[in-house]
């Protein structure tokens, strides 16, 4: 019986888990997209010499700034940078003080190191993203000023 969990657990994990969120994800945005549907089919209904385009640009998401989208990653970036030194920490406290066998330090520290990589690659993007949009960073900023 163990032998049997010791398969299925990583095959959930790893097949079936990311299949359920690209369906509830997908599933998610055609929700999205039916409800917008349903508002200007009843607009148009309502009023037919109603402007369709005015009612698409009220009721679409808008874009997300550039500077949105690097904070964003700034945020993510530490999430995870701290994510993996306390998983590296975790792991080292384990070894130290003989805790959870020879595995589970190593597994911690290895999650932890992966974990930390990805935070410093957030980070660098964030940082490199923020020196090079610098300029279009500023016109946007204007552009949403001169429309306000």
């Amino acid at each position: 019986m163990d032998q049997l969990v010791d398969i299925l657990v990583p095959i959930a994990c790893g097949c079936i888990l990311p299949i359920v969120i690209i369906f509830l994800s997908v599933r998610q945005k055609m929700n999205e997209t039916n409800k917008r549907t349903e508002i200007v089919l009843a607009a148009i209904e309502k009023n037919p010499e109603m402007d369709i385009e005015e009612i698409m640009k009220k009721i679409s998401r808008k874009p997300k700034l550039l500077k949105e989208k690097l904070l964003t990653k700034l945020l993510w970036g530490c999430l995870t940078t701290l994510l993996g030194i306390g998983l590296i920490g975790f792991g080292i406290y384990l070894g130290a003080n003989h805790l959870g066998g020879t595995d589970d330090p190593m597994t911690a520290i290895c999650f932890g190191l992966i974990s930390l990589g990805v935070g410093i690659a957030f980070l660098v993007n964030y940082f490199m993203g923020k020196k090079m949009l610098a300029k279009e960073m500023e016109a946007e900023e204007k552009r949403l000023t001169a429309q306000e």
